[in-house]
């Protein structure tokens, strides 16, 4: 059986995006999970990426992780496909930002208070009342998240890793969009590969990887799985599907 390092408590949570209601009752549910077990020397709590988007509550899931990890170095949070988006967006690429609305980088404005853009709007105008909407600490917060994490046996990245392409020498717009050459893949990847980024039903576990995606901002199930050495488990909760204001 695969193992976290020796003394190591995790509980990685599946992609938020913008549930913050969901957020918070796993983050309750982990720490009554986790009082419950005998004490440990380290527990870590890991957010998988795509934090933000689709769901109505992005800004308030940026400013509780932002906070909790201000306070607590044992929170760790990974940049996501939907982070990366939206920074490029900040960054005043164009394409990109036209891309970024269509796949709810409109519910994540909207969560800070920035309407659709007009029809008759220049977008460089619209990209000014995005950069003053979001808080610039935040935008340098997420520009420093890290790609990736391990404890032992597993390695916790995004969206997954190139088959075939030792870990640390993996590049990161695999490690935020490969979906299925990673998917299909039966091999060992060098560690058990927990991820998100492809939505499952229920939390995924296999051999050589465990998806913990569950939908959130559609399902209105957040999911998380907990390791400690050898032991592992999933953790749910669950709400109604909460639709984005139009």
């Amino acid at each position: 059986m695969p193992s976290t390092d020796s003394g190591e408590r995790i509980y990685a949570i599946g992609d938020i995006h913008g549930r913050y209601d969901l957020l918070q009752l796993l983050i309750e549910r982990i720490g009554e999970h986790s009082r419950a077990l005998p004490p440990v020397r380290a527990l870590y709590i890991v957010l998988i990426g795509d934090l933000v988007d689709r769901g109505p509550q992005s800004a308030e899931v940026l400013a509780m992780l932002y906070d909790l990890q201000r306070r607590n170095g044992d929170v760790i949070v990974l940049l996501g496909n939907h982070e990366e988006a939206m920074l490029q967006a900040l960054d005043g690429d164009i394409d990109v930002l036209r891309r970024w609305l269509k796949v709810g980088g409109d519910t994540t404005l909207a969560s800070f208070g920035v309407g659709p853009m007009r029809r008759d709007q220049d977008v460089h105008d619209y990209l000014a009342l995005m950069r003053r909407a979001v808080p610039k600490a935040w935008v340098a917060w997420l520009r420093h998240l890290p790609l990736s994490v391990r404890s032992g046996d597993y390695y916790f990245v995004h969206a997954g890793v190139r088959p075939g392409v030792a870990l640390d020498r993996q590049v990161r717009n695999d490690m935020l969009w490969i979906r299925d050459d990673f998917l299909t893949d039966e091999r060992d990847f060098g560690a058990v590969v927990v991820h998100g980024h492809s939505i499952t039903r229920d939390v995924d576990i296999r051999r050589n990887r465990i998806c913990i995606d569950t939908g959130a901002y559609r399902t209105g199930l957040l999911s998380a799985i907990y390791l400690e050495g050898e032991k592992r488990s999933v953790l749910a909760v669950s709400l109604p599907v909460v639709m984005a204001a139009e």
